[in-house]
């Protein structure tokens, strides 16, 4: 299985058959390595509805013939906004999808897309478990540091958490720390950081801190893969 990393919360799974992104934002991101017309996938999984991650998930889902997993109020949105295969679920429910298996879990943050008339709410936002080939990547999408992470790590082995680091909208390098440490992931990649100049510019003080405790972190470059 391969995982490569396509910038702020953006990553691309490669195994069980298929080929997952999640929060796709692409055309409007400076830093992506790759245009939505350049990826072909079968899954396009969205944490929330904010446009730095639901990004460009309904034109590449549609061009590939994919099937966008969302939370229910947002997976309804992209179907107005025509989506044409949606898959919605929520928090705590779990899916088998061809590549393995599926578990939307909470996240503490935002949701919503704006509108003509303004913000137009998209429901909870939410992470995800990804079960494939017998590995589990904890997804966190953008969210503070709670305890739920702490039941996530004693409930699962987690292989790959990717955790937001960025600060100002999510967990800083402290909370993430705090964050890994509950979560007992064999290995962390950090996520959301960089992209905008209110943000952590760079993931080095995360990584220093966490491998001071022994905590195993993997960052990536962009556009970078790592094969588990």
């Amino acid at each position: 299985m391969k995982l490569t990393y396509l910038s702020h919360a953006c990553f691309l799974i490669e195994g069980g058959r298929s080929r997952i992104i999640i929060d796709p934002f692409l055309k409007d991101n400076p830093s992506a390595p790759v245009g939505p017309e350049e990826v072909t996938v079968d899954y396009v999984l969205v944490t929330h509805g904010h446009p730095d991650h639901l990004g460009d998930a309904v034109a590449i889902t549609n061009r590939c013939g994919a099937i966008l997993v969302a939370p229910f109020e947002l997976g309804v949105f992209c179907e107005g906004q025509g989506a044409q295969h949606v898959h919605t679920m929520h928090i705590g429910g779990s899916h088998a999808f061809r590549f393995g298996t599926l578990k939307m879990t909470p996240a503490f943050h935002g949701s919503g897309y704006p509108g003509e008339h303004g913000m137009i709410y998209t429901g909870n936002p939410c992470g995800y478990l990804i079960r494939v080939e017998d590995k589990t990547i904890y997804h966190a999408g953008d969210t503070g540091l709670m305890a739920d992470m702490k039941l996530l790590g004693e409930l699962n082995r987690i292989d790959l958490a990717l955790l937001p680091i960025g600060d100002n909208y999510t967990m800083g390098e402290e909370d993430a720390l705090h964050a890994a440490r509950f979560l007992k992931a064999h290995t962390v990649v950090p996520m959301h950081f960089g992209t905008f100049p209110v943000l952590a510019p760079d993931a080095e003080a995360f990584v220093q801190k966490a491998e001071a405790e022994d905590i195993r972190v993997h960052p990536l470059g962009i556009g970078e893969t790592l094969v588990l």
